[in-house]
């Protein structure tokens, strides 16, 4: 169902606190928590007594109690405690997930955690590189994680959905390029010659510009969309940049958490800008959710044998969902090979 050896954002650094907070992911409930140390840990949300969640309970130090019957947990997951007796059953023991804090985002690794020791969480420093400013947004989506890739991967949607913001004809008159490299698909569009949207026209006072966007989709969960306008003629990097960052993580099939983050290397520090930005782009990403709840109605009803209709738009898209799927079938081989898979 789910690429699960991968980096998923779980949280944002300042929601992890000294009090358990629950939040599901790839369909399962994580307890997440900070130590006395300020570090962060991850334990499945059941205890293994009679599966209470974890995330009720109460930290005793580094350890946290069940609120049913005070099992005690390390932030290995192994029972160190039942206040019952003083033998500790061998199977008291919770899975623990690895997680790196890195840039403001707290990331997840749900699978094979060999795997994840030697694979570094995704670059997103522009979340704290005091030569940016930045504003951000945590979403709920009532849709499938692959419906929100879908729509990262074919930014024409911009041009009707929103017109008033981030969208104009621009964006649907101009083609696309699409690059492959290992896990990576690049959706490149080039437009010359034209009025920046909205929203950038206010944000930069410019008129008339060269304008580009490049959605880097790091397969199976971050989009990296590096975007912005220079006067016609220009360089892309003398220009106004934005890298947009968009971190995708399922909740369930249905649902998925969308963490996201604007962050620009003009006006730094200007607050008028920031609330501008802010309450600009939320209205954008409400109309993606609903938008994309829509639809995810629609696809569960859709008969079998009415197919997408793709365009040659959705190059990146067919692209994506090709490896996204070679992704999973090479994941359900391995735990087939060992075992785990019946």
């Amino acid at each position: 169902m789910f690429v699960r050896n991968a980096w998923y954002v779980i949280a944002l650094s300042e929601e992890v606190t000294r009090e358990p907070m629950k939040r599901t992911v790839l369909g399962e409930d994580v307890v997440l928590y900070r130590k006395l140390d300020g570090s962060i840990a991850a334990l499945d949300d059941r205890c293994a007594h009679r599966a209470y969640p974890l995330s009720e309970g109460r930290l005793i130090g580094d350890n946290i109690q069940c609120g049913y019957h005070g099992f005690e947990y390390n932030c290995a997951g192994v029972c160190v405690r039942v206040p019952a007796q003083e033998r500790i059953p061998e199977r008291a023991v919770v899975q623990a997930f690895p997680v790196v804090e890195s840039h403001r985002w707290v990331w997840i690794w749900m699978g094979d955690p060999d795997k994840g020791a030697n694979t570094p969480v995704p670059d997103t420093h522009w979340m704290t590189d005091p030569a940016w400013d930045r504003v951000t947004h945590l979403f709920l989506f009532r849709s499938s994680a692959d419906l929100i890739h879908d729509n990262l991967l074919d930014l024409t949607h911009e041009s009707f959905l929103h017109q008033s913001t981030i969208g104009d004809e621009a964006v649907y008159e101009n083609g696309i390029t699409v690059e492959v490299d290992g896990n990576v698909v690049s959706v490149d569009r080039w437009m010359p010659q034209c009025h920046p949207s909205p929203l950038f026209e206010k944000a930069t006072g410019m008129t008339l510009v060269d304008r580009w966007h490049t959605t880097e989709f790091q397969l199976p969960s971050l989009h990296v969309i590096h975007a912005g306008v220079v006067e016609p003629g220009g360089r892309r990097e003398d220009g106004h940049l934005l890298e947009v960052l968009n971190a995708i993580t399922p909740e369930t099939e249905s649902t998925a958490w969308y963490f996201y983050a604007f962050c620009r290397n003009f006006a730094v520090g200007d607050e008028g800008i920031n609330a501008l930005l802010k309450e600009s782009l939320g209205d954008v990403l409400r109309e993606d959710e609903e938008a994309l709840a829509l639809q995810q109605k629609k696809m569960e009803r859709r008969p079998a044998h009415l197919p997408d209709v793709l365009i040659a738009q959705d190059a990146g898209v067919a692209k994506a969902r090709r490896l996204m799927s070679r992704m999973l079938a090479a994941e359900a081989k391995e735990l087939a090979n060992t075992g785990q898979l019946a």
